[in-house]
């Protein structure tokens, strides 16, 4: 083993004892948690602004992110609900501190996880009932809660984008731009970061522990 190989070892050892994380895995989504004018797999349509009084009274936070719609299993918070013209538009935020959260976050990534799904009360006069086809239109829609499942209810009411950490290319672009290491040195600390922030959950402080590894490269 060369020094510096040595040298990326004892690097990663540091990583993983300190429990650091990049500062961008905070895991972030978004997606559609319903969409208007299509019917459901339980022959329901919403249509547009079925959820204008529920998001007012409610707000982002009232509103309750669960896993596979199971109460016991809460895993994050929604920063953001909104209408718009295709459906009701949501960010939110995974509980990364969570052993739940951080396998919900793993599988939407991968796309396992990628279907949203509302749990719901329908005012008394919220909708309308077709008999011929035996379909309900929603007009007013309470949402106490939306879950990430596997299977939603409303096969486009999909996950949009998981926000991703850094890959090794941009690992190795940043010690190689903040770090001030040769593109050889900054290949192979991108390697041992990603191999190291892959195997446990960090927090903090990656900075600091970059730039004592850059010391001990250049000393």
């Amino acid at each position: 083993m060369s020094d510096q190989e040595d040298l990326i070892q004892h690097f990663v050892v540091e990583a993983e004892i300190k429990a650091m994380v990049d500062a961008d895995d905070k895991g972030e989504f978004e997606g559609y948690a319903a969409i208007y004018g299509n019917v459901d797999l339980g022959n329901d349509m919403i249509e547009q602004g079925a959820f204008t009084k529920s998001i007012k009274k409610r707000g982002a936070k009232g509103v309750k992110m669960l896993f596979q719609h199971k109460t016991d299993m809460p895993i994050g918070v929604f920063d953001e609900i909104v209408e718009d013209q295709r459906g009701l538009r949501v960010k939110g935020r995974l509980a990364m501190e969570t052993q739940l959260g951080r396998e919900v976050y793993s599988l939407m990534k991968m796309g396992a996880i990628d279907g949203l799904s509302i749990g719901f009360k329908v005012a008394q006069k919220g909708y309308e009932y077709d008999k011929d086809n035996r379909r309900r239109k929603l007009k007013e829609v309470d949402v106490m809660e939306i879950s990430a499942v596997t299977f939603p209810m409303n096969p486009k009411a999909r996950i949009t984008g998981v926000k991703q950490e850094k890959t090794v290319r941009e690992w190795e672009g940043f010690l190689r731009d903040e770090g001030g290491l040769s593109r050889s040195e900054a290949k192979m600390g991108a390697n041992a970061l990603c191999k190291a922030l892959g195997q446990r959950d960090v927090e903090t402080e990656l900075l600091d522990s970059i730039q004592n590894f850059t010391k001990i490269l250049k000393g």
